[in-house]
């Protein structure tokens, strides 16, 4: 062995943070909104239905045009959409605060005095009417309400035009049977909060209506009318019915203190619910603020310029049936219990640690693998942030088991989809594509809740949205059974501090992921980041995971077919009917191909390719989100000359694997449509599952990325399907060595992908440096790792060397340190750059991945093959140590 001398300072440069990065366009662009009319909605389900089941039986794939990068090789083809524009809505750009709206002026000359008196009341002026303990306002103009009424209410009942304004100083009104406050009917209603008083609405636990088809009031205050709340003074309410403040048309609310104990939901607005500022304390057995308008898509928001908000729901936070957008403010939201209340979420892996000798994973075209001499590590995959339980089998065949089984189960997917619009469309019907086709069983979450109108749900989401969720600002601190942030659509966060604490997902777009800016810092969850599109441009983003850290996958896609007539709705059923049966003989076909091919792969010495085909898959959001244009993606993947021996497969093409085994069989998988991009920020992941997990492609131009991956052969630091396409930024990726993929041999920027023969021990520092003694990464993974992944603009063409243990003297950040002198490690190879991608291993360079056939353009069901743009590697290496095994010196140690 020889000790490293210490290593020579580089020429200045600036850390990985602060390496100026290309970002994409954050131009503003106007967007409509449209409502689209019911029948056509029914007509276009249709339409697209049967497209979707002819695209499913077709294996021609479709390029998308503006491609922002395109590239041939002769074992994959992949096209990449353009990747949108980030949503740059405010809450201006949804609502006005007009100036009747912020006004709290009064006068005692000019507004009428309604005097609460116990059982009874007074009313000195005009436009109200007393009757017992009922107070009726029945025309526009202004009412003074103070004093406290025992068992009585204030009722709205104006036909006039103009508006209601009403100022509650000082009052307390109770009601044992209905609400508190009722408005009826009104032009438009504004309530001031009196500067200095405490005001309080109590209701009972039953309210009586004047006949069984009446369900209103529901609120403590309660109104039918638009409904603005301003002011400076207390609002306390204690609904005991079900909710605090409700508004059947747009509620605003610029300031105010607020007390809202309910026993089902604490602030409900149909049409909209915008908050200018204000402080809010909200305890609900429903949701915490709420829209629920879901029939046209410039309604049914939240917007929130500011404000501070303490809210404990035991179903979502906030939610909009369309888009919630929050510009600024102080967020402290615990839903369901918080996560620990979350169900555990249980997943098959591997028995085996880094060492290997394990089950093999428990996915298709995943044969044994792990180097045999290694200490057995075992990673529990067992989530601590929890949601449903996902299951994947495998039936260990080969590529050809694993190809018929996804053709069969699409087409039958396909199928079934029809016959359940078929039997349901008339009334609506949603339509779920699982994340996962490749399992032979797996639970999914059903994501289509954001349109519950009348009761809430068992979502347990923090922020929750139907189209477009947007983050400008605002500090939030969570704590949520199920998603911290999620959205049927779209998710943003232009800006803002987030530490959220989930059971499921910390941030979850069906669509597009976009983070721009600010500070996210996921404190637990089950998966980190997950959207059909995840696209980082900027920001502080901190994950840790239980399972992937950041998931490119297509998710859920509904499709809502909503009819106005029985014949339109008979129509609509029966033509998916006709296109659901004709879909099933595919169906029944591929079935039959995938479990003739599984008895074929059951027999030992049988190898052999299947033909992949995939179509490409769309999905469209209607409302105020634009359409997201995500990656299409086709794989085809000529097989080559195979031989085996025994249970073993190998290719011809291939050197022998290490003497210590690695992975075995497994087959080409088609590349999904997702994409992971990256152009900036910095990004840290601390992942048991997959650190950075694409179905579909990777592509990294700027930014740092930092994964400390699986300890569990099972999962990989990296793992996609297409590509992982590098051009710019800062990467390294450590981890178990199982499921090892680097970035792609097509990428621009130069990357190593080194495999330790044993596990090497957390903190343990990893140093790269060049000929001349210029560093080109020193790393202290957090955990303990057989592989590590390493991209740099530093990287050329050239010599340079790795080393294993010793110390810096430089501050490290996320485990990289961007300063500082290196000394004291133990030289583990010296090698030449030459080509994009240097595999290396303590004996030195290898052609190809020497942990099996299953190099970048691995991943789901494709782990096992051939990495499609494999070149012979003409790095040379030289070995300058005595020994084969890791080179770690137990007497050093690494400063962090």
């Amino acid at each position: 062995m020889r000790k490293v001398h210490s290593s020579k300072a580089s020429q200045p440069k600036a850390s990985p943070s602060q390496i100026a990065e290309p970002t994409l366009s954050t131009t503003s662009h106007a967007r409509t909104r449209t409502s689209i009319p019911k029948k056509v909605t029914t007509v276009f389900g249709a339409l697209i239905l049967s497209a979707s089941i002819l695209a499913a039986c077709t294996s021609t794939s479709t390029s998308a045009t503006g491609a922002l990068t395109s590239s041939t090789s002769t074992a994959a083809t992949v096209s990449t959409a353009t990747v949108t524009t980030p949503v740059k809505t405010t809450s201006a750009d949804l609502v006005t605060f007009k100036n009747k709206d912020l006004s709290t002026e009064w006068s005692a000359d000019t507004s009428t005095a309604i005097k609460l008196n116990g059982t009874t009341a007074t009313v000195t002026g005009s436009g109200a009417q007393t009757s017992g303990s009922t107070v009726t306002i029945s025309s526009a103009g202004t009412y003074v309400i103070s004093g406290k009424l025992t068992d009585g209410q204030i009722v709205v009942n104006s036909t006039a035009e103009g508006d209601v304004h009403i100022v509650l100083n000082g009052v307390s009104i109770t009601n044992s049977d209905s609400a508190p406050i009722y408005i009826q009917e009104a032009d438009n209603v504004i309530v001031t909060l009196q500067e200095g008083t405490d005001n309080t609405l109590t209701d009972g636990a039953h309210y009586v209506f004047a006949d069984s088809s009446t369900d209103e009031p529901s609120a403590a205050l309660f109104s039918k009318a638009d409904l603005t709340i301003n002011g400076t003074g207390t609002l306390n309410i204690d609904a005991n019915y079900k909710d605090g403040i409700t508004s059947k048309d747009d509620l605003k609310i610029v300031s105010g203190t607020f007390q809202i104990d309910a026993a089902d939901d604490g602030i409900v607005g149909k049409d909209m619910v915008a908050i200018k500022a204000g402080t809010f304390t909200i305890n609900a057995g429903g949701d915490g603020i709420k829209s629920t308008n879901d029939e046209a898509a410039d309604q049914g928001f939240v917007a929130i310029a500011d404000g501070t908000f303490h809210i404990t729901a035991t179903n979502d936070g906030i939610q909009a049936e369309t888009v919630l957008v929050a510009d600024d403010g102080t967020y402290t939201i615990t839903t369901g219990g918080g996560s620990a209340e979350a169900e555990p979420h249980t997943q098959a892996m591997p028995q085996g640690g880094m060492g290997g000798g394990g089950t093999p994973p428990a996915k298709p075209g995943a044969g044994s693998q792990g180097n045999t001499g290694a200490p057995s590590s075992t990673g529990s995959q067992t989530g601590t942030a929890n949601r449903a339980t996902n299951t994947a089998t495998s039936s260990g065949a080969n590529a050809s088991t694993s190809t018929a089984i996804v053709t069969a189960n699409a087409t039958t997917s396909s199928a079934q989809t029809a016959s359940s619009i078929a039997t349901t469309a008339t009334k609506s019907t949603s339509t779920a594509t699982s994340r996962e086709a490749f399992s032979t069983t797996a639970t999914t979450d059903d994501n289509t809740d954001a349109d519950d109108t009348s009761t809430s749900s068992d979502s347990a989401k923090a922020l929750k949205a139907g189209t477009d969720l947007v983050i400008n600002g605002g500090t939030f601190t969570i704590d949520a059974k199920d998603d911290s942030v999620h959205s049927n659509g779209s998710v943003t966060i232009n800006g803002g501090s987030l530490q959220l604490t989930t059971g499921d997902d910390g941030i979850h777009a069906e669509t597009t992921l976009s983070i721009t800016a600010g500070t996210v810092h996921i404190v637990n969850s089950y998966e980190g980041l997950e959207g059909t599109t995840i696209d980082i441009s900027g920001g502080d983003i901190h994950v840790i995971a239980s399972d992937d850290g950041v998931n490119a996958a297509e998710g859920t896609t509904a499709t809502a077919v909503t009819t106005t007539d029985a014949a339109t709705s008979d129509a609509a059923a029966q033509s998916a009917d006709t296109a659901a049966k004709s879909t099933q003989p595919t169906a029944s076909s591929a079935n039959t191909a995938a479990q003739s091919t599984e008895q074929s792969a059951s027999r030992p010495n049988t190898a052999g390719v299947g033909t992949t085909t995939t179509s490409a898959q769309s999905a469209t959001t209607t409302g105020v989100a634009t359409t997201v244009a995500t990656t299409t993606a086709t794989l085809a993947t000529t097989p080559k000359a195979s031989t085996s021996s025994g249970d073993q497969t190998t290719d011809s093409q291939q050197p022998p694997s290490p003497p210590t085994g690695g992975m075995g069989g497994g087959g080409p998988e088609a590349a999904g449509n997702a994409l992971l991009h990256i152009s900036g920020g910095t990004l840290y992941v601390d992942a048991a599952g997959d650190g950075l997990d694409a179905n579909g492609s990777i592509m990294m131009s700027g930014g740092t990325v930092i994964v400390n991956g699986p300890t569990n052969n099972g999962n990989g630091a990296l793992d996609y399907d297409g590509t992982f396409e590098m051009t710019g930024g800062y990467l390294v990726a450590a981890g178990s060595s199982g499921m090892l993929q680097s970035t792609s041999d097509r990428s621009a920027q130069y990357s190593l992908a080194m495999t330790y023969s044993a596990t090497q021990t957390a903190g343990t520092l990893v140093h790269v440096q060049d000929r001349a003694g210029n560093t080109v990464l020193t790393f202290a993974p957090d955990k303990d790792y057989q592989s590590v992944v390493i991209s740099s603009p530093a990287l050329k063409t050239g010599s340079y060397t790795l080393y294993s243990g010793g110390q810096s003297t430089g501050t490290a950040t996320n485990g990289w340190y961007a300063d500082g002198t290196y000394s004291g490690g133990t030289e583990v190879v010296s090698f030449n750059v030459t080509n994009k991608v240097t595999w290396l291993t303590e004996s030195g360079v290898s052609d190809s991945n020497p942990n099996g056939a299953f190099g970048p353009g691995g991943g789901s069901g494709g782990r096992g093959m051939m990495r499609p743009d494999d070149t012979t590697n003409e790095a040379t290496s030289s070995r300058k140590s005595d020994t084969g095994n890791a080179l770690t010196d137990s007497t050093t140690t690494s400063t962090k």
